[in-house]
């Protein structure tokens, strides 16, 4: 919650307790939280009754291992069983503030609700977020993210309004009056995917435009892997002349993660999540500094609280006190993939935002690719991936010699076969949300 206290640098002290008490603190609220869900939340109380498991029984942090992880598949399952809310729901229906959906992608959009005290947290947690990276009540505030059915664009809203700001609910898409809104108005700080605000860039810079020469200073990033690579960030401040900053959260969870000034990791909100980074195949904990697949519990939420939730997401933990004296531990290099994103090719894991560091990281590269998952690079009579190819972006004279460094680079970073196919700039689709970087064709 909000601190009192004077505000020069924090927007909470708790940011600056020493872990010991920090520590004390996640088990004190945990304890609590597992009451409440083993009260309120059919689906666990069932999950519990069938393990023998007691709330009482945990008096350790580390005792929570006892339960096991779950996912979205669980929470669909739940959504079958108790019709529309889910048997996740640990508040009733008339205390339910809010709704917001899943993308519906893989199947049938998912509701996450939120109680009255749930969107406080919400709304505090943005707060935090921003003045963490120097916004403060003087700044304009213009929101890229998208509002309808997605769950960025009204905590965006939300967090900055509690800080001050002045906030321009833009959403995503209408390039050009996004442009001119950030020149008529001033804007000082913008959040959005990285992909549009690439795009605005990009665009900006075919109209003759330059975005260094706004207010804008600084820029907040999340909803898809980029913020946190090295070659992404740099292309954004370059175009922009601001400040990058990455951020985590899901529909679950909200923003948990952020990086202050100092952009040396995002740091985790551990007052409001308890979280555990898991070997993906045995499920023990993996060593701070090693990679393993993020999970996380809810200390204190009423709606739809969730207890070792398997987010799926590779992070590695650094729990070293940052430079700027926040004392929550961070996720080093942001978010280094998605387990059920990672392409195995001949035995080699390969993510994504490998690949996009290594593009944005190639002289004359528009930035835009596909993974194209194709005949060309599976094996028919398995099914396997043999290679990757790429279809990438430039405008250069000698196609060729581009896609013959790159390959290189590929084979030498990832070791793995590679086939670079050339397309002209503006052939790739932009999204105004979240970019598809992989697709299938052919028979894969």
């Amino acid at each position: 919650m909000t601190s009192t206290v004077a505000r020069d640098r924090y927007w909470d002290v708790v940011e600056t307790q020493p872990r010991e008490r920090l520590r004390e603190l996640q088990l004190q609220r945990l304890r609590r939280q597992l009451d409440y869900v083993g009260a309120h939340s059919d689906f666990y109380r069932a999950q519990w009754r069938d393990l023998g498991f007691e709330p009482g029984d945990v008096t350790a942090l580390d005792d929570l291992a006892a339960l096991p992880v779950v996912g979205k598949s669980d929470y669909v399952a739940a959504l079958a069983d108790a019709q529309p809310w889910g048997s996740f729901l640990a508040a009733t229906p008339d205390d339910v503030r809010r709704v917001h959906f899943s993308s519906g992608t893989t199947g049938a959009p998912t509701p996450v609700c939120w109680t009255a005290r749930d969107l406080d947290r919400w709304a505090d947690l943005w707060a935090r977020m921003a003045y963490s990276q120097g916004v403060r009540s003087h700044d304009v505030y213009q929101c890229l993210f998208g509002y309808p059915w997605f769950v960025g664009g009204l905590g965006g809203t939300a967090g900055f309004g509690r800080i001050g700001a002045t906030v321009i609910p833009a959403g995503s898409g209408d390039t050009d009056r996004q442009l001119d809104t950030i020149v008529r108005y001033g804007t000082t700080s913008v959040t959005g995917t990285p992909s549009f605000v690439l795009h605005l860039a990009d665009v900006a810079a075919r109209n003759g435009r330059s975005l260094r020469d706004t207010a804008v200073r600084h820029i907040q990033v999340g909803g898809e892997p980029g913020g946190g690579l090295p070659a992404t960030r740099a292309a954004i401040e370059q175009q922009w002349g601001a400040r990058c900053y990455d951020g985590y959260g899901s529909l679950e969870f909200q923003p948990i993660a952020w990086e202050c000034e100092e952009q040396a990791g995002a740091h985790l909100a551990e007052d409001f999540t308890y979280a555990e980074v898991l070997d993906p195949d045995s499920l023990e904990p993996v060593p701070d500094g090693s990679p393993g697949v993020l999970v996380l519990t809810h200390p204190d939420k009423q709606a739809c609280p969730l207890v070792r939730w398997w987010t799926g997401d590779v992070v590695v933990l650094d729990r070293d006190t940052c430079t700027c004296g926040r004392t929550h531990a961070r996720l080093a290099g942001g978010v280094l993939g998605r387990r059920g994103d990672m392409l195995v090719v001949r035995g080699v894991n390969v993510f994504p935002r490998a690949v996009e560091q290594l593009v944005r990281r190639t002289p004359h590269a528009s930035g835009e690719y596909q993974i194209v998952l194709s005949e060309r690079v599976t094996d028919p009579a398995t099914g396997y991936l043999t290679g990757i190819e790429l279809r990438v972006e430039t405008d250069v004279p000698d196609p060729a010699a581009f896609a013959e460094q790159l390959t290189a680079a590929v084979r030498a970073e990832l070791n793995v076969r590679c086939y670079v196919d050339v397309v002209a700039v503006g052939t790739l689709p932009r999204s105004t949300h979240k970019s598809k970087r992989v697709v299938r064709e052919g028979a894969t």
